[in-house]
């Protein structure tokens, strides 16, 4: 088949969207022919490069940006939403072009995986697979307490444009008229069904590959001592690193250790919260590292703690599952995904209050448990390599592909969601195991 992918965002040995945009890429086209649409000034050199190094015949990149500033998007966070948005008007213009050339069978919007925004791919007159999008997580109300003004400002913010956006009368035209509509969580799912689209399936726009999963497949299961946790991220007020502060010292662990990788405008805030709640001495700021740095650092704890408010994916749970480590999360946005009850715990919630009691009793308990913690390690190895794996992820969307391809032609494009059952057959819930 010959399909077109849109993303904006597209990068080889990258995380995040860049990640997500050259790992679908590649891994469709393992079954199909595949034509990516995407921006020369992020990513060519390096693409190029690694095709020159790793050919891939059924991979084409078509590369574009818009003709008046087209380096807006180095300009700030708004102007690159602008480009974005301006972008995919100009993805229309040239993939309609190559669609009269090449005649593609479908088109997949892949990256941003943003909801709020539309893909003008849904005007060509073939059929769009939509995201997994995501971006309609939010931190619940009840933990807004404890956001300094400009954070609460930055939240309202991000509540008020997602719902602006979403009477863009392009992005319900978008949703509308997608012929499979995926979404990273829960939380985006409801958004996007508050716009009329019934039938929206849950699935992590992220994975790992089969050399990442094997590679922390080596990591040894951690001995009995020292006891220690992990956070890995960007240190900002919504990803929570200050529940986890709370938590562990309210576990009361005096021979325990909590280790923070990543830097970030929270980072003097929360160094000044473990002076407070006493346990300076047991918890480790390690600043920015390398992936391979930060990589080694959850190779020496013994679970990760990640209590991030709205997450949308959350590769490091991923990460830390492969590596045979449990994760405590709340049970919100991708972690909540991600994570089973057999590979970590998924804390409701309700409160601050609420949340910290029960991720201290959570932490108490993994930390006195060396069998639960080995449980819940080699689980978590079998739930990445079978559910959350690139060629995986690659197998079921080329089935996927040709499924909508066959109802299509057999009713003339006019393919109800109903009838594509690939994804929903086989893809995880929020709760479910592998």
């Amino acid at each position: 088949m010959k399909i077109l992918l849109s993303a904006y965002s597209c990068e080889p040995g990258k995380g995040s969207e860049r990640g997500v945009g050259w790992n679908v890429a590649k891994a469709v086209a393992q079954y199909h022919e595949v034509w990516v649409l995407t921006r020369p000034d992020e990513s060519r050199e390096t693409i190029e490069a690694e095709l020159i190094r790793n050919p891939e015949p059924n991979l084409h990149f078509v590369y574009f940006n818009l003709p008046i500033l087209g380096s807006m998007w180095k300009w700030g966070f708004g102007l690159m939403q602008l480009h974005y948005y301006l972008w995919q008007i100009q993805a229309y213009v040239v993939a309609r072009r190559l669609h009269q050339e090449i005649n593609f069978d479908l088109a997949h919007h892949i990256t941003f995986v943003k909801y709020s925004r539309p893909s003008f791919l849904a005007f060509l007159p073939i059929p769009l697979v939509w995201g997994p999008v995501g971006g309609g997580e939010f931190a619940p109300k009840a933990f807004w307490q404890d956001f300094s003004l400009k954070n609460k400002i930055y939240e309202l913010v991000r509540l008020l444009a997602c719902w602006i956006f979403e009477f863009d009368p392009f992005v319900r035209f978008t949703a509308k008229n997608s012929v499979v509509v995926k979404t990273t969580t829960e939380d985006t799912a409801a958004r996007v069904r508050s716009m009329g689209v019934k039938n929206v399936s849950v699935e992590l726009a992220i994975s790992l590959l089969s050399e990442e999963i094997t590679t922390l497949a080596r990591y040894a299961l951690p001995g009995k001592t020292p006891i220690r946790f992990i956070s890995i991220g960007r240190l900002l007020h919504w990803k929570g690193f200050h529940l986890g502060l709370q938590a562990f010292a309210q576990a009361n662990l005096p021979d325990a250790e909590y280790w923070i990788v990543g830097n970030g405008l929270e980072k003097q805030a929360l160094q000044q919260m473990t002076a407070m709640l006493k346990i300076s001495h047991q918890v480790k700021f390690w600043g920015e590292l390398s992936r391979e740095e930060t990589l080694q650092k959850l190779g020496e704890c013994t679970a990760l703690i990640h209590p991030s408010l709205h997450d949308s994916g959350a590769g490091v749970c991923l990460e830390a599952m492969a590596a045979g480590r449990p994760v405590i999360c709340l049970d919100l946005g991708g972690p909540a995904v991600q994570v089973a009850s057999d590979t970590g715990f998924k804390v409701t919630a309700t409160t601050p209050k609420q949340a910290v009691r029960e991720m201290s009793k959570v932490i108490a308990q993994l930390a006195g448990d060396r069998e639960l913690q080995q449980r819940m390690g080699e689980a978590g190895r079998r739930r990445v390599n079978e559910v959350f794996n690139w060629e995986i992820k690659g197998r079921n969307l080329a089935k996927l592909y040709q499924e909508i391809a066959t109802q299509s032609h057999l009713k003339n494009l006019s393919v109800p969601l109903a009838t594509i059952s690939t994804f929903t057959s086989n893809q995880p819930s929020s709760h479910s195991s592998p």
